[in-house]
């Protein structure tokens, strides 16, 4: 039994693969808000991935400590992006995304 170590082309791989899953899932879902929360958190979550990964690699803490800053603004986003839902499904009783620019002032 051999025993693979894993390095940085592996963890750039992952997180290329969930950057593309993301950016497919925004180009092809233009409907739903909830899947594409989904797909902008799921974007940052594999640059996350790709800062941790250097950070590690090259021995520095600075990526990890930027990916923080990312988690605190995703946080400050998925708030937001939840809020304006829930207005818009009180308000039209749907989560449409065509229907967003009917909550004008």
């Amino acid at each position: 039994m051999t025993l693979t170590t894993l390095t940085l082309g592996h963890f750039l791989t992952v997180g290329a693969i969930l950057f593309t899953l993301s950016v497919v899932g925004i180009f092809l879902n233009r409907k739903n808000l909830i899947v594409l929360l989904m797909a902008i958190e799921l974007m940052l979550l594999a640059v996350n991935m790709n800062f941790v990964a250097f950070s590690h690699f090259l021995g520095d803490l600075h990526g990890q400590v930027f990916v923080f800053f990312i988690l605190t603004v995703a946080a400050a986003e998925s708030a937001i992006g939840l809020a304006i839902l829930m207005l818009l499904f009180r308000n039209k009783s749907s989560i449409s995304v065509e229907e967003l620019n009917t909550l004008k002032g």
